[in-house]
């Protein structure tokens, strides 16, 4: 992956427009909340992934309470779960975006999908069999991890190549809704699940869920993709791509906040399990209620974005309030007194957090070259969750030294001191390109 000297600079290189496939009917270009729904292969897609997402959301929940079990309730061996399964993200994202530029992503998502479906059918069985340990968990957590750093840019780079460029905001969004919905339902079966079966079960459920998101690619029509030319195998794409991006100041913008967001606020993952059992002293039903709420919040938040991507592009402006509002209301949320009163507190929360997700996802996806799409995703999940490494064990960590209600407080302090610093850097370069001219979309 070194680049050569013969390479072109993307700065010249124009974007390739999504090259459209058969003309569809004049209702299907029509808008609304569900206007991507209406292209086949991506009802296919989305119908796949509401299963798919219920069973993954019961396996998060699983996964934390289980390793909270095996270590006696520890923090830092839930932060250290946690960011095993997010390390591959930093290794590998990058390349995956390349690979997702290479290769026929639908292929590729199919291949990806049976192995999410092995490595949770394992964990199944062996708490089942009753010889889990820890080290196991642990095992598999990273072999998840390594699978999802693949996942993860080709899914979201795939999202366009379904619906074409005008729509991809909206179904950015419509996917955000159903994880949120699957965030609602998934933790609450979980909670209860986990009291009246134990953990196992649950692990066998998420690999039958994968099927559904199998069979919905292999139901697809090729020939009805927005497929850009094939990026054929060559040295230095990974550069190129990592250069278009530095050439860009809006997506620059988007990338280090998305980065500092991600990595101390939004690091509900950890927090939630140890403010439920830590702080208020509940069971995995309690925690199971607590992550139901914040997604009451995000899931109410995708369907707001999703008309609004109908509608029109995203905007700096909303990525940069609605940063800033998480921020804040996560601060606020910290200091609740009651399991009630800080349950409710999450959903305004939950609500911020999606709001921003989505904004910086369309924001992307929607102003790259669609050759350049894979590698440019490939580096904002790297942003997204490649501080989870970090931001994993630094939770569990404070939590220990600082109180179990100290990662909320702070990650909520430093989500909003990157909103405001992130928002007079682009207020100074608007003021650099043209005075009260809005900052290129790209």
């Amino acid at each position: 992956m070194t680049i050569t000297g013969s390479e072109a600079t993307t700065r010249k290189q124009p974007a390739i427009p999504d090259s459209p496939p058969p003309p569809r009917p004049a209702d299907e270009r029509s808008r609304g909340t569900f206007a991507s729904l209406k292209v086949r292969n991506y009802r296919l897609f989305f119908g796949g992934q509401i299963i798919s997402n219920i069973g993954t959301w019961m396996q998060r929940i699983a996964q934390d309470w289980l390793v909270f079990e095996l270590s006696g309730y520890d923090p830092v061996a839930l932060g250290i779960a946690v960011a095993l399964q997010f390390m591959p993200t930093v290794l590998l994202s990058l390349w995956a975006g390349v690979l997702a530029d290479r290769v026929d992503k639908r292929k590729l998502l199919i291949g990806i999908q049976t192995g999410v479906a092995v490595q949770a059918l394992a964990l199944g069985l062996l708490v089942l069999s009753g010889t889990a340990q820890l080290w196991q968990v642990y095992t598999l957590a990273f072999v998840l991890g390594t699978l999802s750093a693949l996942e993860v840019p080709t899914r979201q780079s795939f999202v366009s190549e379904m619906v074409g460029r005008d729509q991809a905001a909206n179904a950015v969004a419509l996917n955000s809704s159903i994880f949120n919905l699957a965030r609602i339902v998934g933790p609450a079966i979980a909670g209860f699940a986990i009291v009246l079966v134990g953990t196992g079960w649950l692990f066998v459920a998420n690999a039958a869920s994968t099927i559904a998101v199998i069979a919905g690619l292999a139901l697809m029509n090729p020939t009805e993709l927005y497929r850009a030319p094939a990026v054929a195998r060559a040295k230095g794409q990974l550069r190129e791509g990592l250069r278009y991006v530095r050439s860009r100041p809006d997506l620059m913008t988007v990338m280090v906040l998305v980065f500092f967001v991600s990595t101390f606020g939004i690091t509900f993952f950890t927090s939630l399990a140890i403010v439920s059992a830590n702080v208020f002293g509940t069971e995995a039903d309690g925690y199971g209620m607590l992550s139901t709420l914040l997604a009451v919040g995000t899931f109410t938040g995708a369907l707001v974005a999703a008309r609004r991507g109908s509608r029109g592009g995203p905007s700096l402006r909303l990525l940069l309030m609605s940063a800033a509002a998480l921020g804040a209301l996560e601060f606020i949320g910290a200091f609740m007194p009651t399991y009630l009163t800080f349950g409710l507190a999450l959903v305004p929360l939950g609500f911020a957090t999606i709001t921003f997700l989505t904004t910086a996802n369309a924001l992307v996806q929607t102003t790259v070259s669609a050759q350049m799409r894979g590698r440019v995703m490939g580096l904002y999940v790297l942003v997204l969750m490649g501080g989870n490494p970090i931001g994993g064990p630094l939770t569990g960590w404070m939590a220990e030294t600082f109180g179990g209600r100290s990662p909320f407080y702070i990650g909520g302090a430093v989500a909003l001191a990157a909103a405001l610093v992130c928002g007079y850097l682009a207020l100074r370069a608007r003021e650099r390109i043209g005075g009260t001219q809005p900052l290129p979309a790209g």
